[in-house]
């Protein structure tokens, strides 16, 4: 049997945000013994898995318009402004689990959108979080993952600029200096969740303690990618997991101490599974 030494980073694993929509969650499901959630409640497949057991119903937008006279939890991503008209046409009782951030930013983009300025919104294409952004703004606003999609598009000369909750602070800000580097007018609003950017501080610490890094997230985490590279870029021996059983691939060494982290999406009993399953090798 191998001796490892084992730790988990305790300032990883869900943020506030997913630990409300996931105990509201879990409250309904107690109750009536299944619940709709839009979209996954976590980018999390064994998090969302373990709450399918007790009854909850991963539904999309085609699904949400047949149903009628029910529940439908929104998890903390936020929804775009039409499924609200949706649901109060077809008499669904919303759960919002909204996170406070995300809500926050929602209405600073509608404001800015009621007075004509022209938005750009640095944030993944297609995520949960950045629809229900778009939609405050009637789907005016210019959406952009990476600087070079703004490459020989003609912006409009003054414009602000938001970010998803979950984008890295220091390429928002090299985003905002390219801009202006480039003429721009830029009104930057620094929108980022400071509960995820911290990390990125806290991480590199964590990660030089190891010998190796096991990065325990969803694929589908887009915070989960930005903070594997910040373990990665301090700790070369750093490996990405989404569950137990891809421990296998991983060659470890007698007498190696190992770190745990994970994405603000991990929940801590599946890190301490992974912790176990190290001790036992």
């Amino acid at each position: 049997m191998l001796s490892l030494q084992v730790t988990i980073d305790q300032d990883s694993g869900f943020c506030f945000g997913v630990v409300y929509a996931i105990d509201m969650a879990e409250e309904i499901l107690d109750e009536q013994g299944y619940l709709y959630c839009l979209g996954d409640i976590v980018h999390n497949d064994e998090e969302v898995n373990r709450l399918k057991a007790k009854g909850l119903r991963i539904i999309d937008q085609d699904v949400l318009k047949t149903i009628r006279n029910e529940k439908v939890l929104i998890r903390a991503h936020g929804e775009a402004p039409e499924t609200y008209r949706l649901a109060v046409e077809n008499n669904i009782q919303l759960i919002d689990a909204s996170c406070p951030v995300v809500l926050k930013l929602q209405n600073r983009i509608k404001n800015a959108h009621d007075k004509d300025e022209h938005i750009l919104i640095y944030g993944k294409h297609g995520h949960a979080e950045v629809i229900g952004l778009h939609g405050q703004t009637d789907g005016d606003a210019l959406v952009f993952q990476d600087i070079s999609e703004l490459n020989g598009i003609e912006l409009p000369q003054k414009f602000s600029l938001y970010s998803q909750t979950t984008k890295s602070t220091d390429n928002f800000y090299k985003i905002k200096d390219e801009l202006l580097a480039r003429g721009y007018d830029v009104k930057a609003n620094d929108t980022i969740c400071r509960q995820v950017s911290n990390r990125d501080k806290e991480l590199p610490v964590f990660a030089n303690k190891f010998d190796k890094i096991v990065f325990v997230s969803g694929k589908k985490s887009s915070n989960g990618k930005v903070l594997f590279e910040v373990c990665k870029r301090n700790n070369p021996n750093t490996y990405f997991i989404s569950s137990v059983d891809e421990l296998d691939a991983i060659h470890f060494k007698q007498g190696e101490t190992i770190g745990i982290a994970g994405a603000t999406s991990t929940p801590m009993w599946l890190m301490e599974d992974v912790k176990k399953a190290l001790e036992s090798l």
